[in-house]
């Protein structure tokens, strides 16, 4: 086979390739990762923000929760407001009682970075990866070939790995589109908010004491430059109710962008040496904050079964990789596609978008109402 460049090779510097490389590292297995952007940038790239409990676990058991410590937020209830009311569900006191715990993706990923270069591993920032191949386990890197025992795609949805599996792939198109917007600004709420109005959905998340997450549904092929400061404040102050539940604490639009809501199944997520995980894996909307969740819970996975082949040469759980994770996945994607149906409905009065529309209404009173809906609610809101 040639030179061996590294027993693992990962590429994607995410949160899935950045956890799995520190766990493999920290069992002594020499790994290296590729990244196509440059360090400041993914340092620096603001995504997911709510961490599952199983998340959480997964960093505190493994060292790398010093800064989920220091700086991470607890989260324990959510806040839904429709033309009738507002009310609020404490979900740390309902299902499992577990909670989120807020700590901003790009924090996260300084902390890993950091930690996987103490622990000895090496990262390669501007690496364009133009070939991946779980059969002869080899990469090409910048016109490089590096060869490895195992390799990783986590890459996301437009990377390259996923290509080079050929799998079942299932997708869904929801036809629903958010404008995602950082907001310079104190949180507005405690708790995570819901909003459903005639004019489309309304999302306020917190980040930090200092920066909030916005989200408004808008036209499928909207610019978001299309979108200036004040009508971006001005709409979520609308559809918010602000005038009835309290006023929006504004302040500078830092990002704006578009997120088309889909999703996407693969089976396989193995294909001989190469493994997928997180969006390379699946693609799910973030209409119920699993993205980054599923990416930890597969990355853990992942490097268990890596840890077990190279110490122990016992290739089983690699072996069974793909069918310890997409049930997971599948249940994911189920409480996802539940979440879209709470806080959307087609627009019109003709009678389908009525009745959709009435559906929504119905699924919000018996959360509102019932403690056996609450309580399926609290553990898949939370649960991976």
């Amino acid at each position: 086979m040639g030179k061996i460049d590294a027993d693992v090779l990962i590429v994607g510097a995410g949160p899935a390739g950045l956890v799995l490389g520190n766990l493999v590292r920290a069992a002594g297995i020499d790994c290296m990762i590729l990244e196509r952007r440059s360090r400041e940038h993914v340092e620096n790239r603001a995504r997911a923000g709510f961490l599952a409990a199983n998340s959480v676990r997964v960093l505190s058991e493994n060292g790398l929760d010093a800064g989920l410590l220091e700086k991470g937020l607890r989260h324990d209830t959510c806040a839904f407001r429709n033309d009738q009311a507002e009310f609020e569900l404490k979900y740390g006191e309902l299902g499992n009682g577990e909670v989120h715990t807020v700590y901003p993706q790009q924090f996260l990923v300084a902390d890993l970075i950091a930690e996987f270069l103490a622990r000895g591993g090496e990262i390669r920032f501007g690496a364009e990866v133009t070939s991946v191949s779980g059969m002869d386990a080899t990469v090409i890197a910048d016109d490089l070939l590096l060869r490895a025992k195992y390799i990783a795609g986590c890459d996301g949805r437009r990377g390259i790995s996923l290509r080079s599996v050929p799998a079942r792939v299932f997708r869904r198109d929801h036809d629903i589109s958010w404008l995602a917007i950082l907001a310079e600004a104190p949180p507005s709420m405690s708790a995570i908010g819901y909003a459903i109005h005639e004019r489309g959905f309304a999302g306020h998340m917190a980040r930090t004491p200092t920066v909030t997450r916005y989200y408004l549904e808008v036209p499928r092929g909207e610019d978001p430059e299309n979108w200036g400061d004040d009508r971006i404040w001005d709409e979520l102050h609308l559809r918010m109710r602000a005038d009835r539940y309290g006023e929006l604490k504004r302040g500078a639009i830092v990002e704006r962008r578009i997120v088309d809501m889909a999703s996407r199944v693969m089976d396989t997520i193995q294909r001989g040496n190469l493994f997928l995980a997180g969006d390379a894996a699946s693609l799910i909307s973030p209409a119920a904050a699993k993205g980054a969740n599923l990416a930890l819970m597969e990355a853990e996975i992942l490097a268990h079964a890596l840890i077990e082949a190279h110490t122990e040469s016992d290739t089983t759980a690699l072996d069974r990789y793909s069918a310890e994770c997409l049930p997971r996945i599948w249940r994911a994607q189920e409480f996802s596609l539940w979440m879209i149906n709470l806080l959307h409905g087609p627009a019109g009065y003709d009678d389908e978008a009525v009745f959709q529309r009435a559906l929504r209404d119905a699924r919000l009173e018996s959360l509102r109402t019932s403690r056996a809906h609450q309580d399926f609610f609290a553990e898949n809101y939370v649960g991976i």
